[in-house]
């Protein structure tokens, strides 16, 4: 995906400046990877105590070691001068994405803007973003935002945002970009199964979650669609549960597919509607002390037989309770693994004024499982055939996906999740 870039025309530089430039550069390069050597030596250092300290520290050493050489090879022997900023901002972000794809450094301007633009005012595009090979991926598209209306969906690469390229961007700054004042224009360029971009042009507007949708669907059983799990939405399912049941719903269907807004806590509510006992699920990181999340009986609103639908689509909130409802066995689940991101995300604010956004803590399913590293992987597997420019392919967890014979429009998943409903006890 990566573009060769020609030469660039320079002005003449002096021998002695050049050198000196240089000398500069190394200066830089060493100071940064001294600075490196002793965050991570420091870091092992208080470490777990029942890991090999001497041992550890050995080990960072090595690699840094490697790393210095990399370094300093690209400062001397490289076919033009590099620009050291740019190669230590790429360093970072890749060692941040190598751990954790929800993982962004901003400068201290960027990390200024990106306050800004979280007071919940600003227009939007309503994508839900991820990394995935070093590009910025959609995860979703929110229903009738101007992303939606454009026809961006799971699977689609942002190889760039107003002009500025998405390799190796981190995840904050592509959101900052494309954040504004409603009525303002964002140039994408994206990569999809076709051999070359995509222009788009966009307008931001307010994105309006949509409500949650319920109907019988055949006298006796109950759909609920909620396309996002944001502030308020539990309840909306509540209600619409409810309201199916006093219509003479016998078994319920939720359809969770491409649910990618919402906090996870929403997930564990949710999946409280259902399930009266037992862990739904829990937090926990290095830093980050347990926080269980268990099921209160008096927040049940249904005991029917309820059957989840969910896609590569599904994150956050909708897959916390996915996992949740699938670990206890009170559902069964139905459509494409999940996208893998639950997570607790925590600004980590530097010296400088920039700041780390780092997942501080994962949400785990009652069985131990990350959600972020696993996601959900259904009982029944069936790709959609007709779900855009995804990657199917990427599904290697579990049996094999069923890919169904199918009519033009006809939703697979769906009709699966009947057959599977009506069979429940």
């Amino acid at each position: 995906m990566r573009k060769c870039r020609g030469a660039r025309n320079r002005l003449p530089v002096s021998p002695r400046l050049n050198h000196m430039n240089r000398r500069a550069q190394i200066t830089v390069v060493l100071s940064s990877t001294l600075l490196v050597a002793l965050l991570l030596v420091g870091g092992v250092v208080k470490g777990a105590d029942t890991t090999d300290k001497g041992s550890d520290t050995t080990d960072v050493l090595k690699h840094l070691k490697v790393y210095t050489q990399v370094l300093s090879y690209i400062s001397t022997e490289y076919v033009e001068e590099p620009n050291i900023p740019n190669v230590t901002l790429g360093a970072l972000n890749g060692l941040l994405e190598a751990i954790d794809p929800y993982a962004s450094y901003l400068n201290a301007n960027q990390y200024k803007e990106y306050l800004k633009s979280t007071d919940g005012k600003a227009a939007d595009l309503g994508l839900v973003l991820a990394k995935k090979y070093g590009y910025i991926v959609v995860v979703s598209a929110v229903p009738g935002s101007p992303a939606d209306k454009a026809g961006l969906s799971n699977g689609d690469y942002i190889e760039s945002i107003n002009g500025v390229g998405s390799r190796d961007m981190p995840l904050a700054y592509a959101k900052l970009l494309l954040r504004g004042d409603p009525g303002t224009t964002v140039d994408l360029s994206v990569l999809r199964r076709k051999p070359e971009p995509q222009k788009m042009k966009l307008t931001r507007a307010i994105v309006v979650n949509p409500p949650v949708d319920s109907r019988m669907l055949d006298g006796s059983l109950g759909y609920v669609r909620a396309s996002t799990l944001a502030t308020g939405k539990v309840r909306e399912v509540a209600t619409a549960v409810q309201g199916l049941q006093k219509q003479g719903a016998k078994k319920i269907i939720l359809d969770l597919r491409y649910c990618a807004v919402g906090d996870p806590e929403d997930g564990a509510e949710l999946a409280n509607l259902f399930l009266g006992k037992g862990l739904i699920t829990y937090a926990q990181g290095q830093k980050y002390p347990r926080k269980d999340y268990n099921a209160d009986e008096k927040k049940v609103i249904s005991t029917l037989p309820l059957v989840v639908m969910v896609s590569r689509g599904t994150a956050t909130a909708a897959e916390v309770a996915a996992a949740g409802l699938q670990s206890s066995k009170r559902a069964a689940i139905v459509g494409e693994r999940t996208f893998m991101d639950a997570s607790v995300l925590r600004p980590i604010t530097m010296d400088d004024g920039g700041a780390v956004i780092l997942s501080v803590a994962k949400y785990y399913s009652p069985d131990g499982k990350s959600i972020q590293d696993n996601g959900v992987t259904p009982e029944t597997l069936i790709i959609d055939p007709d779900a855009g420019s995804g990657d199917p392919e990427d599904d290697d967890a579990g049996p094999e996906p069923a890919t169904p014979t199918h009519k033009p429009g006809e939703d697979v998943i769906l009709n699966k999740a009947i057959e599977i409903a009506k069979a429940r006890a």
